[in-house]
This record gives structure tokens, C-alpha cells and sequence, in this order.
């Protein structure tokens, strides 16, 4: 999709990850603090931005900032729903402490990534429509 639209993306995370060699890609390492790699990108996501996570509250953070927010497997966090999601992780973070839920999420199904590269390419649509730069 980079290359399609050529869009910049940055990578980001709190140790080194391989990312394909393209001058539209910036791996970014940030320090293993708590949250570093969140911070950094909720801090520079905004309007005409899409932030690719699973992390709820990271989404929240995104979407509060003017982000276009889509989950790992093309479920889009949008403001009236980000408020569920967070509400129904809290529920299952007390359940697995409680014993009652173990294990994560289901693998991505080969479904999840259509899903997931048609809501990305709409959303990148929607932003150039908008006249943002994605």
C-alpha cells in the first residue's frame, strides 16, 4: 500500500525489527520504557494519519488525536465504538486475572487480512479525498 499510494510508514517498536528496505519505510526503536513505542506514536499521530494497532487504548489515544484508527484485522476503531472495545478489555483483563479467560486473541484468519487491506485502502481513499497526505 506504501509503494500504491506512496505513502510514509513508520514502524515502530521498543527493539530492533527486520521492515523491508524502501525509502518509504522508517523503522523507529524506542527505549524499552512502559508504553515508549505507544507514547511515540499517539505523541505524532493526527489528522491524515492512520495508526495500524490492536492496543485499545493506544487506539483511544489516536483517535482523540484526529487519527484514522484500524485494528491488526481491519476492524476500524471509530469514536462511537472505541468506548465498547475499551470497556470490553477491561472486562476480560479482570477475567483472565481471575482465572476465567486464558490464553489471547485467534490467530489472523485469511479473512482478517482482506478485511484488513480493504479497510486500509479506504481509509486511505477517505483521507485523499480529504486532501491529507495519509
Amino acid at each position: 500500500m506504501a509503494e500504491r499510494y506512496g505513502l510514509k510508514v513508520f514502524v515502530v517498536a521498543n527493539s530492533f525489527i527486520n521492515v523491508p528496505r524502501d525509502p518509504r519505510i522508517e523503522r523507529v526503536v524506542v527505549s524499552d520504557s512502559f508504553d515508549a513505542a505507544d507514547n511515540w506514536i499517539a505523541e505524532r499521530a493526527g489528522e491524515g494519519d492512520i495508526v495500524i494497532t490492536a492496543d485499545i487504548p493506544l487506539a483511544d489515544r489516536a483517535l482523540k488525536n484526529g487519527a484514522m484508527v484500524i485494528g491488526n484485522t481491519g476492524q476500524p476503531f471509530t469514536p462511537s465504538s472505541i468506548g465498547m472495545a475499551m470497556a470490553n478489555r477491561e472486562l476480560l483483563s479482570n477475567l483472565r486475572a481471575m482465572g476465567e479467560v486464558t490464553g489471547g486473541p485467534k490467530p489472523m484468519a485469511p479473512r482478517d487480512r482482506s478485511r484488513f487491506l480493504s479497510a486500509l485502502d479506504e481509509a486511505i481513499q477517505k483521507i485523499k479525498r480529504k486532501g491529507g497526505t495519509g
